[in-house]
């Protein structure tokens, strides 16, 4: 079993207080509903590499409109960060859309069609092939 390292357990840290702080402190009206899917801490703390998703349409420019306001707040929201947590220094925060989620969806909904155009074309092929079955495979 893999031993976190301090790095993995400050990212998680870091990306479930940035969740909690972005959901009730951060009162731009352009905000939509921001998931933080993770973060990812350099081994110097310098820096996190924070990755959000967004409820509902996800438009690039609703991605980008998203982006720049948590980095507009993004001094404030590291100002919290080193209220809540133990550090000694407060990683500079760099916010990414992760379009994973996105891009699930898109292979699930390929993966449905082909499975879906398989059964059809089995069931066209078992039809051609027995002339005495009706459209629902009785005889």
């Amino acid at each position: 079993m893999r031993e976190f390292s301090r790095t993995d357990r400050v990212a998680e840290q870091l990306a479930h207080e940035l969740a909690l702080l972005i959901q009730r402190e951060v009162k731009d009206p352009r905000l939509g509903m921001v998931t933080v899917g993770s973060a990812r801490v350099s081994r110097d703390l310098s820096y996190a590499d924070v990755y959000i998703t967004l409820m509902g349409e996800n438009s690039d420019e609703r991605v980008r409109d998203n982006l720049a306001v948590l980095e507009g707040a993004a001094g404030f929201l590291r100002h919290r960060l080193g209220q809540q947590l133990k550090l000694r220094h407060v990683p500079q925060l760099r916010f990414h859309y992760d379009d994973s989620v996105e891009r699930g969806h898109a292979l699930s909904s390929l993966i449905d069609e082909a499975v879906a155009d398989g059964r059809r074309r089995r069931d066209e092929d078992e039809d051609a092939a027995d002339p005495d079955r009706d459209s629902h495979g009785e005889r």
